[in-house]
């Protein structure tokens, strides 16, 4: 029996106790919304999993009136001592509820297990724990003397990281003095609202978290647009962040985006190849893909191609696809039908353009939203494959003979996100990621996270930067400076 064939290790669903319904989070507090109730189903099984109410723009403009209060009369007076103990006391709470929190998250969003428990929700709680630190120091977060809060701010997030990326907008806010408004995405709203509930837990006053689940075109839209709103902090897709863009231009409003992209994982013949694969492997079908700075591209130099791609289509061989909840799964459930169908078209026109297409030969859950992975050679620059971002659990590869080659390569695409360098040469290792235009490059490894790290991308990736000091300074002015 090879360890494929290992029987099933689900993990238990009876640490949570979800309700039927969740209101939305404003004031302290759970209240009705104005908008049309929706069900977040499992994408695993397509069952729902609990009523969520939906904002209109009346529940925004509660929202941010409730966030407006608590700025002027409570968080943005109090001291950064008393603000750094409760963003220590948010990060033990969630610590505490850590499994559930786990579960949780893949029940919503279809992630593997592994990946709930082992990364998302322990970078979550140290996100609030570094930043709970900062709360008092934040003369020396490089903006400049005196430095204060915003204001409100506005945080929209997307479904791929949903606990992680509130707590990468929501600590640094409330280091600094902000408070806000956050709306999650429409598909997975759960783990925030039971964010809410640990912010009632740990005693925050009330008004300075306050969570909006809504529709992006509505509650989305109401939030960019309220006049109330000091600064906008988007993550998703580059055609959404455009329109934000657009519509904040010439207003006084901060706005941070972090938006697509399409990673380079270049692999030079000196590189340690055995350890290049997991790194290629872990930097594109990592929570099956929907990953903003996915190492989607893979660059191999020529001569070493055929022995790359044989141990990569190996080593995928091995990935276990299905049950998220199962310890032993690698491969989740695609988040929703529409975003499979996306992938599906993709990968369609892919084969249309002429790449060999290799994907995973395994079972696919009757019920749910699953794509194998796959890979594809005989893969050009002007391929779709290689151009747009899939965002699903597709890898093209491409080669090159030399590091200018290699470099101009994965320069050419619109976004700048992130990338990967596998080498044994230090100096080629210095010299190409010098000239790499991304915002993250990783060294013989990929997808390492660190709170005190800045993230961002240049071109259609969006600008400014999550994490370290950049990322708090993105939510403090100086006087006069507004």
């Amino acid at each position: 029996m090879s360890f494929l064939d290992f029987a099933p290790a689900p993990e238990s669903t009876s640490v949570l106790n979800l309700r039927t319904s969740y209101g939305l989070f404003i004031n302290g507090e759970f209240v009705d919304g104005h908008g049309e109730p929706i069900t977040t189903i499992s994408p695993a099984t397509e069952k729902p999993i609990a009523e969520i109410a939906h904002a209109n723009a009346q529940d925004v403009s509660l929202a941010v009136a409730a966030a407006r209060k608590s700025h002027d009369t409570v968080w943005g007076r109090m001291s950064g001592t008393d603000r750094g103990k409760y963003l220590f006391r948010i990060a033990r709470l969630i610590q505490e509820r850590a499994r559930e929190f786990a579960v949780a998250e893949t029940l919503d969003n279809g992630k593997p297990i592994r990946e709930t428990r082992d990364v998302d929700i322990p970078l979550v709680a140290a996100w609030f724990f570094h930043y709970a630190g900062w709360a008092d120091k934040l003369e020396w977060a490089g903006v400049g003397p005196n430095p204060t809060s915003l204001g409100v701010a506005g945080q929209i997030i997307p479904w791929n990281f949903p606990l992680m990326m509130l707590a990468w907008k929501v600590a640094p806010a409330l280091a600094a003095g902000n408070t806000v408004v956050l709306k999650p995405a429409e598909t997975t709203p759960l783990t925030a609202l039971l964010f809410a509930e640990v912010c009632q837990q740990a005693g925050l006053p009330a008004g300075v978290v306050n969570i909006v689940p809504g529709l992006g075109e509505v509650a989305g839209a109401a939030l960019v647009e309220h006049p109330g709103i000091n600064k906008i902090a988007f993550t998703g897709s580059t055609g959404v962040g455009r329109h934000i863009a657009r519509t904040l231009a010439g207003t006084d409003v901060a706005l941070t985006l972090e938006l697509g992209g399409k990673g380079a994982n270049i692999v030079f013949d000196d590189a340690p190849i055995d350890e290049a694969i997991e790194g290629v492997v872990r930097g594109i079908f990592f929570n099956q893909g929907h990953v903003c700075c996915a190492g989607s591209r893979l660059l191999v130099q020529e001569n070493i191609h055929d022995e790359v791609v044989e141990k990569l289509t190996r080593r995928m061989s091995t990935l276990r696809l299905g049950d998220p909840l199962d310890k032993n799964t690698d491969i989740g459930a695609i988040n929703s039908r529409e975003q499979l169908e996306r992938i599906t078209s993709l990968v369609s026109q892919g084969e249309a353009e002429g790449g060999v297409r290799w994907s995973l030969d395994c079972e696919v859950p009757q019920k749910g939203f699953w794509f194998r992975p796959t890979v594809f050679t005989g893969v050009t620059t002007s391929n779709t494959v290689a151009r747009d971002e899939i965002f699903g659990p597709v890898l093209s590869v491409l080669t090159f003979r030399t590091a200018e080659e290699a470099i101009l390569k994965a320069n050419n695409t619109p976004y700048g996100l992130s990338a990967g360098i596998w080498t044994n040469t230090a100096s080629r290792m210095l010299q190409v990621a010098d000239e790499l235009r991304a915002g993250v490059i990783w060294a013989n490894t990929f997808n390492q996270f660190d709170p005190a790290s800045p993230f961002g991308g240049y071109k259609e990736s969006g600008f400014g930067r999550e994490g370290g000091r950049p990322g708090l300074a993105a939510y403090l002015t100086t006087e006069g400076a507004r």
